[in-house]
């Protein structure tokens, strides 16, 4: 059978199964910023294609760096940035 001519995209498939990750941290924002707008919203399933059990490890993850203030919770309307990516800074890793 042909394929259907009304679908244009192919399913969409979760990153962090393809990643194989098994834990998603607060603290990791390189993983985090796949699921965030650039208002710092948390993009909803049908639009990133993350399965349900990496999307509620997202969802937690992202709850608790605001929290703890790594994630702003709401983004200035006047001062739209471009990448808003650029203003968060790692967390640099404690030497011994």
């Amino acid at each position: 059978m042909a394929a259907d001519p009304k679908k244009k995209y192919g399913k969409k498939r979760c990153k962090y199964c393809e990643m194989k990750v098994d834990f998603i941290g607060y603290k990791d924002l390189e993983l985090i910023k796949y699921s965030l707008s650039e208002r710092y919203k948390i993009m909803p399933r049908r639009l990133t294609g993350t399965c349900k059990k990496h999307q509620d490890m997202v969802t937690k993850a992202i709850k608790r760096a605001r929290q703890v203030a790594l994630i702003p919770y709401v983004v200035d309307r006047t001062r739209v940035v471009e990448n808003p990516f650029e203003a968060i800074k790692p967390l640099k890793a404690k030497s011994k």
